[in-house]
C-alpha cells in the first residue's frame, strides 16, 4: 500500500470514532468517483478516429458511443470502471477483420463523456439504449463492472425499455460478481474498518438507490443469472488479477453450467487482460467456433468440435 493510500486509511479510520458520518460521507465519495479518467492511447488513436460517434443522455451526463463496420452482425463492448471504451481496440480490429461490426462507448465520468461519475444503473441504460439503436447484439463482450451491469440488462432491460436486452453469446472478463464485492474489496483494500463497511453501505442505499428493496441481491449476478440468457457465455480471468478474485469467475462458470467455458490465464492482472493478444485470439475463435456449431445446427449437423476444456 502506498503512502497515500496509508494517509487515507489511517485518517479515516480514526474519524470513524469520533464522527462516523462525516468518515463515512468521505469513504462515499471515494467509492463513488473515479480517480481520474482514462486518457486515449496514441495507438488507439486511428481506430477511433475511424469511428461514427453518438451521445446518449444518461445519469448526470452523455455517454459517447463509438461505432464501426456495416451494421451487419452487431458486437458491444462494455467497458468497467474507470477504463473507456477505446481499450478494446485490439479486439475491434480483429471483429472488424471477422465481418463483424463493434460498437462501444465512454460512460459518463469516464474518458470523452461527460458528467462526473455513473453508476451500474447508468451502464445498464446505456447497453439497453444501444440494443435499441444497433441490435440485436450478436455478442456482448463486458470487463469488470461492465460484466455485473450487462447481466442487469440481460435480466431486466433499462429505463423506458419494456423488454431485456437479447444476445447469442456473451463474453464476460474479470467480471465483478456483485455490488457487495465492490464494497466489501473497496473497505479492504483500504484497510478500513467494519463500522466505515456498514456505514459505506448505508449511503450506498440511500443515496445511489434509494426507494430500491434489495439491491445487494439485484445488483448480483451469480444468485441472479437469466435462465433465458446467452446460450454460449466465454468466461476469462486472470490468476494474477489483484482486484477480483479469480474465484469469482469460477462461481459465475459454475452458475452457468454447461453454457459456459472458463479460461484462465496468468500474468495479465485487472486491466491488461482486455487488450492481451492471447486473450484477443481466444475471444476470435469464441466467435468463429460458435458461429460455425450455430450454422451446422441450423443445416441439421453436428457441433464440428467440443469446447475446450477449461484453463
Amino acid at each position: 500500500m502506498d503512502f497515500a493510500m496509508t494517509a487515507v486509511r489511517t485518517a479515516l479510520n480514526g474519524a470513524s470514532y469520533v464522527a462516523p458520518r462525516l468518515a463515512g460521507g468521505t469513504a462515499f465519495r471515494l467509492f463513488r468517483n473515479p480517480r481520474g479518467r482514462s486518457r486515449l492511447r496514441p495507438d488507439e488513436r486511428p481506430l477511433a478516429d475511424r469511428a461514427e460517434v453518438g451521445e446518449i443522455v444518461v445519469g448526470g451526463g452523455k455517454a459517447v458511443s463509438y461505432r464501426w463496420g456495416t451494421g451487419a452482425r452487431p458486437v458491444l463492448l462494455v467497458h468497467g470502471w474507470e477504463s473507456r471504451g477505446s481499450r478494446f481496440a485490439p479486439l475491434i480490429s480483429e471483429l472488424l477483420d471477422l465481418g463483424l461490426s463493434p460498437v462501444t462507448f465512454d460512460a459518463p465520468g469516464h474518458g470523452d463523456a461527460t458528467g462526473e461519475t455513473m453508476t451500474i444503473v447508468d451502464l445498464r441504460d446505456i447497453i439497453t439504449e444501444l440494443d435499441a439503436r444497433h441490435g440485436p447484439f450478436e455478442m456482448v463482450v463486458a470487463h469488470s463492472l461492465g460484466v455485473t451491469a450487462t447481466f442487469l440488462a440481460l435480466r431486466e432491460g433499462g429505463a423506458g425499455q419494456l423488454r431485456p436486452v437479447r444476445t447469442e453469446r456473451l463474453v464476460a472478463i474479470s467480471g465483478v460478481p456483485d455490488f457487495a464485492y465492490l464494497v466489501d474489496r473497496f473497505c479492504e483494500r483500504l484497510g478500513l474498518r467494519a463500522r466505515l463497511n456498514a456505514e459505506l453501505r448505508s449511503r450506498v442505499e440511500q443515496e445511489l438507490f434509494p426507494g430500491e428493496e434489495d439491491i445487494w441481491s439485484r445488483f448480483s449476478v451469480p444468485r441472479t443469472v437469466p435462465e433465458a440468457g446467452p446460450a454460449s457465455v466465454l468466461v476469462v480471468h486472470d490468476a494474477d488479477d489483484d482486484m477480483v478474485d479469480p474465484a469469482c469467475s469460477r462461481a459465475l462458470a459454475d452458475a452457468l453450467g454447461d453454457r459456459a467455458e472458463l479460461v484462465v490465464t496468468s500474468g495479465l492482472g485487472h486491466r491488461r487482460i482486455i487488450g492481451d493478444p492471447q486473450v484477443t485470439a481466444c475471444v476470435r475463435d469464441f466467435v468463429v467456433r460458435e458461429r460455425a456449431a450455430r450454422v451446422g445446427r441450423a443445416a441439421g449437423r453436428p457441433d464440428p468440435s467440443p469446447r475446450p476444456a477449461a484453463g
